[in-house]
């Protein structure tokens, strides 16, 4: 709004002292004070209001109009309830300052100005915004894309004086505006994106809002056009996973609806984004598709490492040599019949794999995924050549794929879906996809024996006895189980004997006495006791392999 329009509203009491000349001065906000020096608060545009008790005498007008006008400030108003007339020290600053000034009227309270200036700015900017938001959808949705999400998000930042992110359901920071400041910690983007999705699943309509550290965001959900049928009428498990989100530092709850209407509009924009990225991952997914299907299909080696050469330039561009590949499997489930979840866990695995080191505004660029039915499948390739001392130490790992996100992955499965994974190791020939394909299968496997919503398992734990865990029928691991460890179990809520943390320490110990006394902070006779007891109850002897080995294997199946 411009300082003239001040002068028009009669119910503001203002009245003009000097500035006559600068009354199409913009005004971008307002500032009450009266400190000395409020240079730091003060940005550029403001509307000054103030009492005037920061002055003393007459020298003090000079050095505080001075601050002022070094700051950019739009005008002073000084209000007549301390001094009554506005000192001459104070007009003759303002003109030599080419500062307007104006006087406020004692019976017009500093709030009244301040509430008619906020709603009047922000009510220009969000016109000013909605039509640079519709150009720009205009612009992204008839021709080249337009610069991304962080180029919607510095509009937000610029011209609503909001600090704006997008997030994926996983929790990755996506884009965020220039004016938003330091990036957000990933631990807040992972308690966003749980949230999101634990409100989304519960069928509860966005914004949602959430406070964390005393910060109160409000999260929009991005629903991308190209996914199917209209939100309304599919399964929210579809896209749940998928969903991007717009996390607001701010508490949408009290906003008009011409505002929520325009971060709908802004949402919108960011899914046409959305979906193009999703297009140009076409090229990538088929080439997964091709490689994988010549795999499963027993095609030669020749003709596997011939696609190969075709997909290494386009998932590794600059490198010009085929890496080498692992193969991770992932499968989403749900509990009952008729959702898909193969391209659930196509959309979660491009995102669970994203490389951070990566150039380009999308770093997912260097994946390649395919779905089968309930099954991912991703051809990952690998620049750096694995150690040759220690093959296993290379690539990706199982367990650091999924610990910064299970906690937003299982809030969106909820208390109905599954997650498992399975990663294979690192080959260095098109002769190893076939074996590595199996291999990440059968870790997932093992990985979907355990208890969790999210779970992964990686070719490290196929040599050990946990590859033969998960192909016991359930009726008899609790069996055995059971007829092991219950008499101990009904014993430590009898007695908190702490006899099963006792069998989980000895035989972690190897059997050691001195060891195993030494890291529960027992004596050895202590030790002795317990242990004996633990035999007394099953009637198993811990000194022979075959016992310990027996409640070893009971301890991991239950």
């Amino acid at each position: 709004m411009r300082l003239r329009a001040l002068l028009d509203t009669d119910a503001l009491g203002l009245r003009l002292l000097g500035g006559e000349d600068e009354l199409d001065r913009t005004v971008r906000g307002v500032m009450t004070t009266d400190l000395r020096d409020p240079s730091r608060y003060l940005s550029g545009g403001e509307l000054v209001l103030t009492g005037l008790a920061w002055r003393r005498d007459a020298a003090d007008s000079e050095p505080f109009v001075r601050i002022l006008a070094t700051a950019g400030v739009a005008a002073l108003a000084a209000g007549e309830a301390e001094l009554g007339d506005v000192p001459d020290d104070i007009v003759e600053a303002c003109a030599r300052h080419r500062l307007p000034l104006f006087v406020v009227n004692e019976s017009v309270a500093f709030a009244t100005v301040t509430e008619h200036v906020v709603r009047q700015v922000s009510g220009e900017r969000a016109g000013d915004l909605a039509a640079v938001v519709d150009r720009h959808r205009r612009l992204m949705t008839s021709g080249p894309a337009g610069g991304g999400p962080d180029v919607v998000l510095d509009l937000l930042g610029t011209d609503l004086d909001l600090r704006a992110w997008v997030l994926s359901p996983a929790g990755r920071a996506i884009a965020g505006s220039s004016a938003a400041g330091p990036e957000l910690p990933a631990a807040v983007c992972a308690r966003l994106a749980a949230e999101h999705l634990a409100a989304t699943r519960t069928g509860r309509r966005g914004p949602h809002r959430v406070t964390l550290n005393n910060t109160t965001y409000s999260l929009f959900p991005i629903r991308t056009a190209g996914r199917g049928a209209a939100p309304a009428s599919r399964d929210v498990r579809e896209s749940v996973l998928s969903d991007w989100l717009l996390a607001v530092e701010a508490d949408a709850s009290d906003w008009p609806e011409e505002r929520l209407d325009l971060l709908q509009g802004v949402t919108q924009l960011i899914a046409v984004e959305r979906d193009r990225r999703d297009a140009a991952r076409t090229v990538r997914r088929r080439l997964a598709q091709e490689v994988l299907e010549l795999v499963q299909t027993g095609a030669a080696p020749a003709e596997i490492a011939a696609r190969l050469r075709v997909a290494a330039p386009v998932l590794l561009p600059g490198l010009g040599t085929a890496p080498h590949w692992q193969v991770i499997v992932a499968k989403v489930e749900w509990d009952g019949d008729g959702i898909e979840g193969g391209p659930v866990a196509q959309s979660l695995l491009e995102e669970i794999l994203v490389d951070p080191l990566s150039a380009g505004p999308e770093p997912s660029d260097r994946i390649a995924v395919a779905h089968n039915g309930d099954e991912a499948i991703a051809l990952v390739p690998l620049p750096a050549v694995p150690d040759e001392h220690d093959g296993s130490q290379a690539g990706l790992h199982a367990d650091a794929l999924l610990d910064s996100v299970r906690d937003p992955l299982t809030a969106g499965l909820a208390d109905d879906g599954r997650l498992t994974l399975g990663v294979s190791a690192a080959v260095h020939s098109a002769e190893g996809l076939r074996g590595a394909l199996e291999e990440a299968r059968h870790a997932r496997r093992v990985a979907a024996a355990r208890t969790g919503r999210v779970c992964a398992a990686g070719h490290q734990e196929l040599a050990s006895h946990v590859l033969l865990l998960p192909f016991v029928p359930d009726d008899v691991r609790r069996a055995f189980t059971a007829r092991l460890l219950d008499p101990l179990r009904d014993y430590d809520r009898k007695h908190r004997a702490e006899l099963i943390p006792t069998l989980e320490a000895f035989l972690d110990c190897d059997g050691s006495w001195t060891r195993c006394a030494s890291r529960l902070h027992l004596h050895v006779n202590t030790l002795r006791y317990r242990v004996g007891r633990i035999e007394q109850l099953t009637n198993r002897d811990l000194s022979r392999l075959e016992d310990k080995l027996d409640f070893f294997l009971a301890l991991r199946m239950s």
